[in-house]
Formats: C-alpha cells, structure tokens, sequence
C-alpha cells in the first residue's frame, strides 16, 4: 500500500467519479483505476461499487475512508514539520548564557527571534562562561554567549555587546558622591570579585587593574555571580569593579561610578562551533542571523 493508493482513494471517495477525481489528481482514468485496483488488493476487499450509474463506496470503503484520511493526513504533518525544521522554523535550540547577558544584549534577541520562529523552542542554561565552553565542545549545547577571550580552535563567535567597567560602592560609603574614581582610592577597601574559576578571564583582570595602580586589593568575597558580588556590596562588606550592564538589575543601596583609568572592556560573545554549518542547520543559522541583528555595528 502506498501513499499514491490512498490519495486516489479518498479523492475518488469524494467525487464518486472517475471522470472528475483523476482531473483533481491530474491524471487520467486508466491509472486511476489501476491504483484503485491496487489498493483493494492491497487492502484485501472491494472499495467501491461501479455500475451503470457511477460510483459508490462499499461498507468496506467507508470504514476505510477516515483511516486513509488520517493516514494522509499525518504524513502532510510529517513533511511541513520536517520541512520546518530544515528550514529553520521549527525545532530546539540548546542555549548557554552568562548571567550578566540578561541585562546587555540577550534579551532584545530572544523577543525578535521568538516572534519571528514561534514553532522554534529555545532551552537556556545559566552557566558560567568556563561551563560553556566544556558544554560546547561535547555539543552539549548549540550555542553559547559567554565573557572570555579563552576561545579554543575550532569555533566562531559574533560580539554581541561591549561594556565598560564601572566602580561599585555601598550608597553609604563615603566615595559614593564622586563624579569619578581612580582605583588608586579604593586601595584599603575590601573587595567583592568573581571567583576565578567561574570567570577567570576578569578575575585575573580586575587584579591586574589594581596591580597597575600599585596595590594588591583585599579579596573579602570570592562569588559565583557578578549579582552576588553587587548583592554583597549593597549590605555595605565591600566595593568592587562589575560590568556597567549591572546598572539595570536594579538593586537598591549601591552606586556605580566611572573609572579614571578605563579598563579593558568586558565584552560578551556568542560563540558556536564552526563545523556546525548554520546554513545546514535551520534552527541554528537562523538564530544566529537574530543575534548578528542586534549586534554593535563594526
């Protein structure tokens, strides 16, 4: 039994007339009749009755007829959900993100593409940017928007977002006032800062940063999160350098003020493997096509 067998089944079974079902098919009566005669021997009874006033279905034909529906039916659901995903309209995408990209570049991306791909299921993973790179090369994930210049061979990446780091202080401390800082008066405080494991990349920067201004700060707080390390620094335990995009998160009690001496940007990245070709993969290229939209121009 074949596909072909069914559609000529339930087109005939609904015009109960050869001359009119093989126009529809755009065939003519002679292999109409052939996959007819097929199909019920195929099926192993007689589908319709032929005299001299047309066509009719048998008993057997009309308990046959809504099986053949729903059959034909599920293989056209088969095909457009194939057809979707290859073409990037449908199916899942696996998802890691560093914390701080709530707040600098991700979500503008997950609305355009989500109201753009609805038939498209994104699954994030909050993880830091070390996890990522581990999850991506055991194509655990898709993709990834991690803070690190540590890119290992083999992958691409599209700079989504570039930030300053600021200066941040309890709003009671007694520098909370200044237009801005040197690192220089921040020399005796006790410093909040992301544990080098999770980020080592700005870990050892923000160490750097004070080594350059002549003193190496006291590490009271070693955190997984650079919420945490705001969250401390709102209580009044310390100060420390975070990304401006922390700005937004909106907690009460602290201040962010500009630096004298800039450092280095922190930068975020969507990085995905290169062998994963986003033009044979729907879902993926077009996710990247969303994320290189929202991207800094240059």
């Amino acid at each position: 039994m074949e596909f072909r067998h069914l559609r000529c089944f339930t087109v005939l079974a609904e015009e109960l007339h050869f001359g009119r079902a093989a126009q529809r098919l755009a065939m003519t009566q002679p292999p109409l009749s052939l996959n007819i005669q097929q199909l019920e021997a195929d099926v192993g009874a007689r589908l319709f009755e032929r005299n001299s006033r047309g066509v009719a279905l048998t008993a057997a034909g009309l308990a046959f007829l809504p099986r053949a529906q729903a059959l034909l039916e599920q293989a056209a659901l088969a095909a457009r959900e194939a057809r979707d995903v290859g073409q990037g309209l449908a199916g899942q995408l696996q998802i890691g993100f560093a914390g701080t990209v709530l707040y600098r570049g991700l979500p503008q991306v997950l609305r355009d593409f989500s109201a753009a791909h609805p038939k498209l299921r994104l699954a994030l993973r909050e993880l830091s940017s070390s996890e990522q790179l581990v999850e991506l090369v055991h194509d655990r994930l898709d993709l990834g928007f991690v803070h690190t210049t540590r890119v290992p061979a083999g992958f691409s990446q599209i700079l989504v977002s570039s930030q300053p780091f600021m200066a941040c202080l309890p709003a009671s401390h007694p520098l909370a006032n200044a237009q801005r800082l040197s690192l220089d008066q921040l020399r005796c405080e006790a410093f909040a800062i992301v544990m080098r494991a999770v980020s080592p990349d700005y870990h050892d920067r923000i160490l750097a940063a004070c080594a350059d201004a002549g003193f190496e700060p006291s590490l009271a707080f070693e955190l997984r999160h650079w919420l945490s390390v705001v969250s401390v620094i709102a209580r009044g335990l310390g100060v420390g350098l975070v990304p401006a995009a922390l700005q937004q998160a909106g907690l009460p009690s602290v201040v962010f003020l500009p630096l004298e001496q800039a450092l280095a940007p922190y930068d975020t990245h969507c990085l995905w493997r290169t062998g994963r070709d986003p033009t044979a993969q729907g879902a993926l290229g077009a996710f990247l096509a969303a994320v290189q939209k929202a991207a800094p121009p240059g």
